[in-house]
This record gives structure tokens, C-alpha cells and sequence, in this order.
């Protein structure tokens, strides 16, 4: 179905490029090749791979690695530099939010165009529309000019379109994040039910959880290189390994990070509560989050993540001080924050974690695999007995107790 040999793409810094150029815009380019000083990089090079029908492979890699660029070129939305990539069959795709969409045109109108860009016949349409919408959850407003929706709408509307109306090959973004835990849930089944149908699906995320349930093989892209292709479970393992590496390294000289750039993380840390910095810790022990950042002036309102995974990229924690209406105000251009909480909540096993930076809803910094850490079994439950046994997972406090008609008695934890 899909037909990739010696792909590449180079864009110059600053360069913007749009899909069709005017007259005026190409004669333009022709004397801007005068500045033969800017430099250029190269988001794909000499990629080649092969997808069948039916399958479901999965794309995964660092930040910058030249996922999306590779499906923007499947999608034709961009040309390839070097190399081709050829499709035999019609095409769905979510890139990004709302791509396709026409912003004055309704929920129902949009659903007609994307269902003529592809190809689909009126009578098609129609037949898939009730489906579409109540697949969407937004039958409130499927008349309502697509320009008010929030982001969440416009993503499962998206999805609802590009999965419903039948394409024989369907490329998915990380663009499934913006949407709630249930919905995303709902988007991979729906995902499994057209694998089974014998189409096909290129699925790209971060999320290796969903990688793992869903896809038959997967590409690891890495700087714009195929790095393996393999087996599922084969290649998360690699790709997990090389954020290892990447998590060693000082964040001040990480470049793999997304966000304006505004602010970044410099240093992550754990501490104990007298302020020593810890590399491993016991299940249960009483410690703090630490980050420290540099900014361009000072943050507003900013907010703070951490969001813990475990080696095969589950999330187990989640850590952000919006949640709890911890709002800072006024942060100096450069200082330190931290997350303090009870006792550690994981069992023995190596973590790690990814950060964030926002101010006023934009995002500053973000880096994956910012901070690792190792836990080791301890006495989390107090009783006097590590955890032994479990791996990589979380542990919660606990009451059992015997319930019956006539009774309602605690069990009381008895003396080791």
C-alpha cells in the first residue's frame, strides 16, 4: 500500500514553504538562491520501507526526528527533496488540528468537503453522516461554523471523518493527545477496527502504551533516519534505550525539546526532605521534585508538569500545579520550583520523567525523558516489609475491611 525509497527533505532555516506558490512567490525564490550562506537541514534522509495491507505500523521517535515531516509528504501536503514515496490506495489523514477544515463552514458542511476531497460520492456521505456525528459527540453543534470550536471538538470531528469515510489508508498525528482519555480510547478502537478490515494504518505518538496494543511493527526515526524496523515490542525497547541515553546527558544541552523556546529547563532533581539530592530512593520515602529554568524575563503565570513512565513508556504519575490551583505569579527570568509529596508511590524499578514549562497557555519548554531515577523496594505500607516482587508499578494506600448486613469491621494491619 505504501512504497518509500531513498526519501529525504531538506528545508533552509526560516524557510517557509507553502503547499502552492504564486508567480510572484517562485521569482522570489529564485533570487533568494543567491544566499548560498543560509544554513539548511535535513528533516528526512534516505528513508525506504514498505507497508502492506492491513497493517498497522507504528512511527516513533525523539522530538525533531521527521515523523510528521513523513507523513506530510505521504499526505502530499509537502514535496520530498530527494526520493519517492508512492500510495496505491485513497488516503485519510490527521496531521493536525483541524487540518482540512474549512473555518466558516459548519461541522456538516465540512463533513461533505473532506468526504469530496477524498473522493467519496454524495450518496457515501450521507450514508456515513449519523455515524460520523454521534462517533464526534458534538451533534449540538454540527451546524455551528467549525471557527467556534474548541480544540477538542475539532479533533474528534477530524478523526470521525478521516476514520468513517472509508479511506483505504489512514495517517494519524500525535494530534489525538488533545482529546480526552475516553475519546482517545474510543479513536484506537476504532483504529483496530479498520486494521481488521484490512486496510491500513501509519499511527504516529509518543505513547507507547497505544504503539504497543495497536501496531504489527514499528519505524524508529531518529535526526531524520530510520534507525530500526521491527518488531513492536523489539523497537520500543531500542527507542526507550536511546531516551535512556539522551536523559544522561546535562538538559542545558539538550536540543530535542519543543515550546517557544521563551523559557527552559536547566535542572531536575530529586531531594529528600532535608535537601539532600537523591539518585535512587526506597517505595514510600518522603521526597521532592525539583526543576530549575532560565527564562527570557519573568513568568507571569506559569505552570509546572512532570508526567512519570515506566520502561515501557506507560504513565503512571502525573504531577501539575494548575490541578491543584498551585499558581505562581510574577517568577523572577531564572529560579527553582518544586513538587513536594508523600511517600514515593512506585514499586522497584528505573523511571523517568518528562517536563514542561507554560505560561498563559503557551507552551515555553518541553522535554521528553528530561530526569531517570531508580526505586528500590521499601516499606511503603509502614508494616515492616518492603515490597517484593512488583515491578514498575503504582502502589496506593489501602483499607480492607468485612462487609456484611449487619456489620462493617476494619481489618486492622496485624504486627510483623
Amino acid at each position: 500500500m505504501i512504497r518509500v525509497e531513498n526519501l529525504s527533505k531538506q528545508y533552509r532555516i526560516g524557510q517557509y514553504e507553502a503547499a502552492y506558490k504564486t508567480l510572484r512567490e517562485s521569482i522570489m525564490n529564485v533570487f533568494s538562491r543567491r544566499d548560498g550562506n543560509r544554513e539548511t537541514i535535513w528533516a528526512l534522509k534516505d528513508v525506504s520501507f514498505q507497508v502492506n495491507r492491513g497493517e498497522v505500523v507504528g512511527i516513533i521517535g525523539r522530538n525533531g526526528a521527521g515523523k510528521s515531516t513523513l507523513l506530510k509528504i505521504l499526505c502530499r501536503v509537502t514535496e520530498p527533496t530527494e526520493g519517492h514515496a508512492y500510495i496505491n490506495g485513497r488516503v485519510g489523514s490527521l496531521l493536525e488540528v483541524g487540518t482540512g477544515f474549512h473555518p466558516e463552514l459548519t461541522g456538516s458542511e465540512n463533513i461533505f468537503l473532506n468526504g469530496a476531497i477524498l473522493g467519496m460520492r454524495k450518496a457515501e456521505i450521507e450514508r456515513k453522516f449519523d455515524e460520523i456525528v454521534a462517533f464526534a459527540e458534538i451533534e449540538k453543534f454540527i451546524d455551528t461554523p467549525v471557527k467556534r470550536y474548541s480544540s477538542g471538538m475539532y479533533v474528534r470531528l477530524a478523526f470521525a471523518v478521516a476514520a468513517h469515510l472509508e479511506p483505504e489508508i489512514l495517517l494519524v498525528d500525535e494530534v489525538l493527545a488533545v482529546g480526552d482519555v475516553a475519546f482517545q480510547k474510543k479513536c484506537l478502537g476504532k483504529m483496530e477496527n479498520i486494521s481488521k478490515q484490512g486496510r491500513t494504518v501509519l499511527f504516529v505518538s509518543h505513547n507507547m502504551a497505544a504503539i504497543n496494543a495497536l501496531c504489527d511493527r514499528v519505524i524508529f526515526l531518529d535526526e531524520g533516519k530510520i534507525m530500526e524496523i521491527g518488531r513492536t515490542a523489539d523497537v520500543i525497547a531500542e527507542y526507550l534505550s536511546s531516551i535512556q541515553k539522551f536523559s544522561e546527558q546535562s538538559l542545558r544541552e539538550r536540543m530535542d525539546r519543543s515550546g517557544t523556546g521563551k523559557a527552559r529547563i536547566t535542572n531536575i532533581s530529586l531531594v529528600s526532605t532535608d535537601g539532600e539530592t537523591l539518585e535512587q530512593l526506597l517505595s514510600g520515602y518522603e521526597c521532592m521534585l525539583t526543576l530549575e529554568y532560565e527564562s527570557s524575563e519573568s513568568l507571569a503565570r506559569p505552570v509546572f508538569k512532570f508526567t512519570v513512565y515506566n520502561s515501557i513508556g506507560q504513565a503512571l504519575l502525573h504531577f501539575d500545579s494548575s490541578l491543584i490551583n498551585a499558581w505562581f505569579h510574577q517568577l523572577p527570568a531564572k529560579g527553582r520550583v518544586g513538587c513536594r509529596f508523600g511517600g514515593l508511590p512506585l514499586s522497584r524499578g528505573t523511571y523517568r520523567l518528562n517536563a514542561s514549562i507554560e505560561d498563559n497557555g503557551q507552551l515555553l519548554d518541553h522535554v521528553t525523558g528530561a530526569y531517570s531515577f531508580v526505586v528500590n523496594d521499601g516499606d511503603f505500607y509502614g508494616t515492616g516489609r518492603s515490597i517484593t516482587g512488583l515491578r514498575e508499578i503504582c502502589l496506593v494506600n489501602q483499607e480492607w475491611l468485612v462487609l456484611g448486613e449487619s456489620e462493617l469491621r476494619t481489618i486492622e494491619p496485624e504486627a510483623h
